[in-house]
């Protein structure tokens, strides 16, 4: 069969009426691959009369897969089908995945079984087999512009609302994690009530900084000279989905708050006034201090005229913006 399908074409699939006996939903993005599974068991079970009995999950790290099969092949109680997820099945002795690979040449037509995985080696027989006879869809991590347009429909769905720039500092702050994405547009949404209008500010006062704060350590890496960590520190950002035009945004961010704290600091402005105008969670600043300290006033000018260069080519050259990037880390713990 064969049958890979984005998560778009999953959706459209399933609206229309098209259920199959088995899925295999994988990838990294568990938060809409779960949301998947539920989309294809809500539909799959409408209308049921005994959903509970009809519906239920096994995890094959704990639970012999005897019991998952059993399950698949019961026949539905007071309705059209069964649900049965899968999980944890990529370390099945022999014995038990030649039960489940059988199963799945044959499955019950009653049942929808989906398969759910983070990973998926494909050079076992058993994933081969799921590949070849389930509906197949990978959820990737999302890069940021997906991220925006997913935000974007999450906040039509909490009748909120945000312009693009406030939306992409949520992502730049939160990273690829769609959980907890939703999570913190779901808290900004009950903040911004009864407007229901969320503002930059409201942003910067309740968002964690989980990708900024690694963000930072680069920008320390950089200050120390310290190219391999630098570039360790670049290759996870790049990793987790950062887009570099935005990573190269927050660098920069970063940058200007070090320049501004020199400034300051040279005048003897106090920490109380220091933080006042340079926003910084509260555990990150010493080591900010720290590296403020350790940086040349001049030096920090070079650097952001050099990084705005850099800005300026990633956004009009056609050249490899990843490279780009690179190039700039590289020059920057020079």
């Amino acid at each position: 069969m064969k049958t890979i399908l984005t998560r778009e074409e999953l959706k459209r699939s399933i609206k229309d009426g098209q259920i199959k006996s088995l899925y295999l939903l994988h990838g990294d993005e568990d938060y809409l691959r779960d949301a998947a599974a539920r989309f294809i068991a809500d539909a799959a079970l409408a209308g049921a009369v005994l959903r509970d009995f009809n519906e239920s999950s096994f995890n094959l790290a704990s639970v012999d897969v005897q019991q998952a099969l059993a399950a698949a092949e019961q026949l539905p109680m007071m309705g059209a089908r069964r649900v049965v997820r899968i999980t944890h099945f990529a370390k099945l002795n022999e014995a038990d995945e030649g039960a489940l690979m059988r199963y799945v040449e044959r499955p019950a037509e009653s049942s929808v079984v989906i398969f759910l995985a983070d990973d998926l080696d494909k050079r076992r027989k058993l994933s081969k087999t799921l590949l070849e006879k389930c509906v197949s869809v990978e959820f990737a991590r999302l890069t940021d512009n997906e991220l925006t347009a997913w935000a974007k429909s999450r906040l039509k769905e909490l009748k909120a609302e945000a312009d693009e720039r406030t939306l992409r500092q949520v992502i730049a702050l939160v990273g690829s994690n769609v959980r907890r994405l939703s999570n913190e547009l779901d808290k900004l949404a009950t903040a911004a009530m009864p407007g229901r209008y969320i503002s930059l500010d409201s942003v910067e006062l309740l968002v964690g900084r989980s990708r900024e704060l690694t963000n930072f350590e680069l920008t320390d890496h950089l200050i120390a000279r310290d190219r391999r960590r630098a570039l360790e520190t670049l290759r996870i950002l790049l990793d987790d989905g950062a887009e570099p035009v935005m990573l190269i945004g927050l660098i920069a961010s970063n940058y200007r708050r070090l320049a501004l704290a020199k400034e300051l600091m040279s005048r003897g402005a106090p920490k109380e006034e220091v933080f006042r105008l340079v926003q910084m969670p509260y555990s990150k600043r010493e080591e900010f201090l720290a590296t403020a300290r350790r940086a040349e006033s001049s030096d920090l000018v070079r650097r952001i005229r050099r990084i705005a260069t850099a800005d300026l080519a990633i956004k009009t050259s056609r050249a490899t913006p990843r490279l780009q990037l690179e190039v700039l880390v590289c020059e920057l713990a020079e």
